[in-house]
């Protein structure tokens, strides 16, 4: 079964993979009763190695959810990644130019027209040493705040098994264990008609970044940071 909003390269582009990802993946989902079926949201998941927009978009897929993935712009003109991107309408992120305005905007009109808009809060991989969230960039809560849509927060564990952070090697042999867990919507409801000043961004994004935080110290059976790594810090 397909979701009913992918179109059909995004089905033939899911032929060719959910095979694969079925064969190197023992999945243990959990969680997909908390997606929307009635409204578009967000999905938003911790972001641990390059492969995990892969096992997030297969979670979503096959609980019957094509998203849309926020995906950094240079990604786009990759060979074959590119067209791949673009004719399964993902939506790319222009970091630091003129245009990236036009991220959110795309990203609103997708959240308008009942779709599912898939972000990475953090922006990039996580820098803290034992892979728990970082702290996030703020887009996020703005696209919330917004749309006012329902925030899903996701968290996966795993996929680094198969990956490393920052990792060459591609490790499919023994399959392994990949978890993801979507739980309740994120309650922003409070701060949907408060100026949107940098506190109460960060408020937002914090709320969204302690729920997927907990979701995945549930999953690891670990106690998280009581702060979470801030990459600004460990420049200065």
């Amino acid at each position: 079964m397909h979701p009913a909003r992918s179109n059909r390269a995004y089905r033939n582009v899911a032929r060719l993979l959910r095979p694969l990802l079925y064969a190197i993946q023992r999945r243990d989902w959990r969680g997909q009763e908390h997606l929307p079926t009635d409204s578009g949201f967000i999905a938003a998941g911790n972001h641990i190695t390059n492969l995990d927009p892969v096992t997030f978009a297969h979670y979503l897929y096959d609980s019957g959810v094509a998203p849309k993935i926020m995906a950094k712009s240079s990604l786009f003109s990759v060979p074959v990644l590119g067209w791949v991107l673009r004719v399964t309408g993902q939506i790319p992120v222009f970091r630091g130019t003129s245009e990236a305005g036009r991220s959110l905007e795309a990203a609103e009109v997708a959240l308008a027209d009942g779709e599912c808009v898939a972000v990475f809060p953090e922006g990039t991989l996580t820098r803290d040493p034992d892979l728990w969230p970082m702290l996030a960039k703020t887009g996020v809560a703005r696209l919330a705040l917004d749309t006012r849509v329902p925030v899903v927060p996701i968290a996966q564990w795993g996929a680094q098994d198969l990956l490393a952070r920052y990792g060459k090697v591609f490790k499919p042999i023994p399959p392994k264990r990949v978890t993801v867990v979507a739980g309740p919507a994120v309650d922003l409801s409070d701060l949907y008609d408060r100026p949107r000043d940098a506190a109460v961004l960060r408020e937002a994004t914090a709320r969204i970044m302690a729920a997927i935080t907990a979701q995945l110290a549930e999953i690891r059976g670990e106690e998280p940071p009581t702060e979470a790594f801030d990459m600004r810090k460990s420049k200065a």
